[in-house]
């Protein structure tokens, strides 16, 4: 989600690759369109993985293909070791001090709550600044000294309560649970474990309680992942608004209504927004309060468990949409102030607090944050199933100055020296290196502005490890189109550009238009096209009007272009496939708590007379035959300037 101010058109970013083949004269003109839609797109070859690999670290390469492929990062060639040192030491340590990766990104079998063989239950955290921690909730009748934590080394705490007298837990599924924190001021504060599975709020409430999940059957994964598919087709998403009706909706309702529509329209990944646990709904899942927990108000874990495995069985892959930018300023259900302390976790202020955000900053340098981190994305893999992660506020990440008020030219001096944050810059390394080590087929998508090169070449090539990057500057050139310029006035060439313009060798994720559009305060194409006719004369039964003639058009034809030309990965927002009629507001304050924009209605495809059905129908058929042609995962094509595309003419009205 797009939250800074800074310059998107990145057209000092180009790095053309030579001509690999020309286009004669000759060729028919669909044959030469069908060319220019698999034109961009190199695919990356998978490397090979070994065992050692997984338990140890990685050679820092010579950089020789990487340099080769951009030649202007030369100048910044003892940066990119430095980089990668810095990864090679942290690889290192935590062969020493942890066994290895893979058992330290595994601690969230050790924190939070585990129950042991015997029934037993084990509890952790971690919290350095704190004098005392002591567990209270439903089993103790919320006594606050009754069970204390013992104290460790490195400012860990620890506890276990023996099972009951007939064997079972001391404390009951889906029972309440609080950890008392005694800190070195003298103040008692109550706080959720940053490790919780699960949190859920009373409907009167507004403080999210944790609550202990353990069910006696726990869901049982039946489908395998899918593989990896060579074009992605993203179909994102939002549970809560996924149903017509003025209401947050289920993971259950995606399940049985959702999923098969994107498996019709010819999707094969799924972009899951809003899953891990925030208090403010309206925050869209980007204030983030339970890292280890899935949203309540959708459902119980299994019920997402269950949405993802009936995804697998459809072969569709699903990620998360993570964040690790930044976190919620909330205390008593956050992690802000877990110990009591301003750096836990964060970094203090003022570095640690996002001023536009207006939430808390990670500090990447920190052991224990890394193992939180780590963990949490291993968590999510393991425990749920997801087949990945769209990483949210990479820009942000990135910079000290995070991108407020910055613009990126394409300078490479913008992307190295002392304003890059390189504790940031290592940990998305270290966890892009880990996910791919792990996961062969884990697929890893950026939200970069600022057009970071090398960010979705490999670590092992001395890039950030990214699959993708989001095309970011396209829906806003079609916007700028649509607000500033007449029909008549449209740039072809311009518009050819903005669609190419990316970095040789790195996929990109085009989109007309993603979540950020359709938020209140802005347009979505449908909307900028049609706006209030939408309402109107969008049934059959009544004749055409050129604005919705026009817009239909329109709609299909940006769509398209930005689906054979924009990148290596196309996203779609739920909705936008069919040009869903309005904005998206969540309830608050400001509209009354109002449910009427924070809904998608699915019922206008299912009116055979509204002309909403046929936009369903252009996307549909349009991912159709990208799945026969496989023009997203082509290879690039030279096309030579003399060769003439002739897109409409006098007896053409529209190209469809």
């Amino acid at each position: 989600m797009l939250r800074w101010a800074g310059l998107r058109d990145q057209r000092a970013l180009r790095f053309c690759p030579p001509p690999s083949r020309e286009i004669s004269d000759a060729e028919t003109t669909s044959t030469l369109l069908l060319s220019l839609s698999v034109a961009l797109g190199a695919r990356l070859a998978p490397s090979e993985r070994t065992m050692a690999d997984q338990q140890g670290s990685i050679t820092v390469p010579d950089f020789s293909s990487l340099l080769q492929m951009d030649p202007y990062l030369k100048p910044f060639e003892q940066d990119l070791k430095r980089r990668h040192e810095h990864l090679q030491k942290l690889l290192l340590q935590l062969e020493e001090t942890e066994g290895g990766f893979d058992q330290f990104t595994r601690s969230y079998r050790s924190f939070g709550v585990q129950r042991q063989p015997d029934n037993s239950l084990f509890f952790k955290e971690w919290a350095p600044g704190a004098e005392a921690l002591f567990l209270t909730g439903d089993f103790n009748d919320w006594n606050k000294f009754s069970n204390p934590y013992a104290k460790k080394e490195f400012g860990k705490w620890e506890l276990i309560l023996p099972p009951k007298h007939d064997g079972s837990p001391a404390v009951d599924h889906n029972s309440k649970l609080k950890v008392v924190v005694h800190t070195n001021d003298g103040q008692r504060i109550y706080r959720i474990s940053p490790w919780a599975k699960y949190v859920a709020r009373e409907e009167k409430t507004v403080i999210y309680d944790w609550v202990h999940w353990d069910p006696p059957p726990p869901y049982i994964h039946i489908h395998p992942r899918p593989k990896k598919p060579t074009s992605l087709r993203i179909y994102e998403a939002h549970v809560g608004i996924a149903s017509p009706e003025p209401k947050v909706a289920s993971y259950s309702n995606f399940t049985t209504n959702v999923l098969p529509r994107i498996k019709d329209l010819g999707y094969n990944c799924i972009q899951l927004m809003a899953i891990m646990e925030h208090v403010y709904y309206a925050c869209f899942g980007y204030q983030i309060t339970s890292y280890f927990a899935a949203s309540s108000r959708y459902g119980t874990p299994d019920e997402l468990k269950q949405l993802i495995d009936v995804a697998h069985s459809m072969g569709i892959v699903v990620l998360l949409d993570v964040v690790h930018s930044h976190a919620s300023k909330n205390t008593e259900d956050g992690l802000n102030r877990f110990d009591g302390t301003d750096s836990c976790f964060f970094h203090s202020p003022p570095r640690g607090e996002h001023s536009l955000w207006d939430s808390r900053l990670f500090n990447y340098s920190s052991w224990e944050v890394l193992r939180f981190l780590l963990s949490n994305l291993r968590w999510w893999m393991e425990e749920y199933r997801f087949d990945g992660f769209r990483f949210d506020g990479v820009t942000s990440m990135l910079y000290h100055h995070h991108g407020i008020g910055t613009g990126f030219s394409g300078d490479y001096n913008e992307y190295f020296g002392l304003h890059v944050d390189e504790d940031s810059l290592v940990y998305l390394m270290l966890a892009n290196h880990i996910l791919h080590t792990l996961y062969p087929d884990c697929i890893t998508i950026a939200e970069d502005v600022s057009g970071m090169p090398a960010l979705c070449r490999g670590v092992q090539e001395g890039g950030l490890g990214f699959d993708y990057r989001l095309a970011m500057a396209i829906p806003d050139k079609w916007i700028q189109i649509l607000k500033e310029l007449k029909d008549e006035d449209w740039n072809m060439g311009d518009i050819a550009f903005t669609l190419t313009n990316r970095r040789y060798g790195e996929k990109c994720i085009a989109y007309a238009e993603s979540h950020d559009q359709a938020l209140v305060g802005d347009k979505t194409l449908a909307f900028w096209l049609m706006d209030k006719e939408m309402y109107t004369n969008m049934s059959t039964l009544i004749p055409m009007s050129p604005i919705i003639d026009r817009g239909i058009q329109l709609h299909k034809m940006i769509r398209l272009l930005t689906h054979g030309l924009g990148g290596e990965g196309y996203l779609n927002f739920i909705g936008n496939e069919f040009g869903h009629p309005e904005w998206l507001d969540f309830p608050r304050e400001g509209n009354n708590q109002s449910y009427h924009y924070a809904r998608r209605q699915f019922n206008l495809l299912d009116t055979d007379h509204l002309r909403y059905c046929q936009l369903y129908a252009f996307d549909r058929d349009m991912n159709r035959a990208e799945d026969e042609y496989g023009w997203l995962a082509a290879p690039p094509v030279y096309i030579p300037c003399r060769t003439a595309i002739v897109l409409a003419n006098e007896e053409i009205d529209y190209c469809y």
